[in-house]
């Protein structure tokens, strides 16, 4: 392979496919996206995993996922004992990309001897891609986002 030193991208060369193949297999392991998440639990029946949302109270209050559990971050040592099952895993989620409280979540349960998935795009891609979500006023859909969803098709395909 040329490695072309002018190029930003290839300036450091790719890693090799088993490495990559490692990578991104361990990734997997540890996020899933929203439509992931959204379509198994529409699929009906047990999901085979709970849904946390580890942000505050108003952001709860504010919209959720539906069906979530609600346990902020910093109540997990306390609370996570009597919420959660350790036999069922947990996909945490909390604002956005922007946000890593999900991950410090999801590091919370896993040194508490759970098994743990984040949902990557958190609740604000849950929105902008066009699933019910939960407020205290009941539930609420907003239109898709054409840049984070197709607008005419099930899904995006990948």
């Amino acid at each position: 392979m040329t490695v072309h030193a002018t190029n930003a991208v290839l300036r450091v060369a790719p890693a090799s496919p088993a490495v990559a193949a490692a990578y991104f297999g361990a990734s997997l392991a540890f996020h899933a996206d929203v439509s992931d998440v959204a379509g198994a639990l529409a699929a009906g029946g047990d999901a085979g995993f709970v849904v946390l949302d580890s942000r505050s109270t108003e952001s709860w209050d504010q919209g959720h996922v539906p069906g979530a559990i609600h346990l902020p971050t910093a109540l997990i040592p306390e609370q996570a004992g009597h919420l959660l099952d350790r036999s069922v895993p947990v996909v945490t989620y909390c604002w956005g990309p922007g946000c890593n409280g999900a991950t410090r979540a999801a590091l919370a349960l896993a040194e508490l001897g759970f098994q743990v998935k984040e949902m990557l795009g958190g609740f604000e891609y849950w929105v902008r891609e066009g699933f019910e979500f939960e407020t205290w006023e009941g539930r609420q859909r907003r239109d898709a986002d054409p840049l984070t969803a197709p607008v005419n098709a099930a899904d995006c395909g990948c």
